[in-house]
């Protein structure tokens, strides 16, 4: 068997890229004319029923208004009830037919279960299932002083996402529907300060893989990615156990600007409605997929040269068990929950109360 196997490493990476080369002419052509015709084709959302959870606020929120705008049945679901009533009112604004909004946490079966089984009895049906939940850090792993986050962190990214689309599968079968997931550019370009967000991701969209060859053609599965989205997340927002949102300072020395929320939030719904497997945003990403194949040394230190500090490291106690925000006592802990939060964008945060 070792002879074997360190033959095929000399002859399959080789003849594969032969292949490759060969292939690539055609390849090329039927991806074009995939793309021509999807441009033309579009699915008629209107009178389906889409769920999207996580849609208190940030990707979620943006995409329920850009599924409004095609005149679906729309059921939110999200922990804070409150904000989903303002958030419906605007749908139901923008061209929704019917909104239901329902408090839930999605990383209890039971709640998944609940609010699938009452779409279905009051609609009828599931169309869309749209899985944007999600909490990012910003915490050096070693700097962390309550290891009760990590299980919140894997809890919300990855079950989160599983436990509605396992209690969805069957009904999205029935009427040929997809599974949308707000996945993200960590899970496969490690950055700092980030790893067991970008842990969750990978899983995610590993998941998300093996999954899309289970359910055939049956059910569509679009797998969204993104890099720095101007979210709640990206502004610094976080959540109390009594619920009062605050936001919290960050010192980085990183700076950039992240994309808007509505643009990534258009091209999830577009892609999706047109049966694409995968969006990006942006998309120039994805060169640095060719670096870490064939040359992961000089991706590693470009971004050891973009993210250095000057020698400094300054503790981020975002996570640490050691909130720092204004006004709150110093025993509060964040509460990390099920809330539409993308991944931060690190050069935004100011501590102040939010009114």
């Amino acid at each position: 068997m070792d002879f074997m196997n360190s033959v095929l490493n000399w002859v399959v990476p080789p003849a594969s890229l032969v292949i490759l080369a060969c292939s690539w002419p055609a390849l090329c052509f039927i991806n074009t004319c995939e793309w021509v015709y999807k441009s033309f084709f579009s699915e008629d959302m209107e009178d389906k029923v889409v769920i999207i959870t996580g849609a208190s606020s940030g990707i979620g929120e943006q995409i329920a208004y850009e599924y409004a705008k095609r005149r679906v049945n729309l059921v939110l679901i999200a922990r804070r009830e409150h904000r989903l009533r303002g958030i419906s009112e605007n749908a139901r604004y923008i061209g929704a037919k019917r909104v239901l909004i329902m408090a839930a946490d999605v990383v209890k079966e039971d709640d998944c279960r609940r609010f699938v089984d009452e779409t279905i009895n009051y609609f009828g049906r599931v169309d869309h299932l749209v899985n944007t939940a999600s909490l990012g850090h910003t915490f050096y792993f070693e700097e962390v002083g309550d290891t009760s986050v990590f299980p919140h962190l894997l809890d919300i990214n990855f079950w989160g996402n599983v436990y509605p689309t396992y209690v969805a599968l069957p009904y999205l079968r029935q009427s040929n529907g997809r599974v949308i997931v707000n996945a993200a550019v960590e899970s496969w370009l490690p950055l700092p300060r980030m790893s067991l967000y970008a842990a969750a991701k990978a899983a995610l969209v590993n998941f998300y893989e093996s999954l899309r060859f289970e359910v055939n053609d049956e059910i569509g599965i679009t797998i969204a990615s993104h890099g720095w989205i101007g979210s709640e997340m990206g502004r610094g927002k976080f959540m109390l156990e009594d619920g009062a949102e605050m936001q919290w300072k960050e010192e980085r020395e990183v700076n950039g600007t992240g994309g808007p929320v509505e643009d990534y939030a258009r091209m999830i719904v577009s892609g999706a409605c047109r049966g694409h497997q995968y969006v990006k945003y942006p998309s120039w990403y994805d060169i640095f997929l060719l670096y870490r194949m064939f040359a992961p040394g000089i991706l590693n230190w470009t971004f050891r040269m973009l993210l250095a500090t000057n020698g400094s490291r300054r503790m981020s106690l975002v996570g640490t068990g050691r909130p720092v925000i204004e006004g709150s006592s110093p025993t509060r802990k964040l509460l990390t929950g099920p809330f539409t939060f993308s991944h931060p964008n690190p050069q935004q945060m100011q501590l102040q109360k939010l009114e």
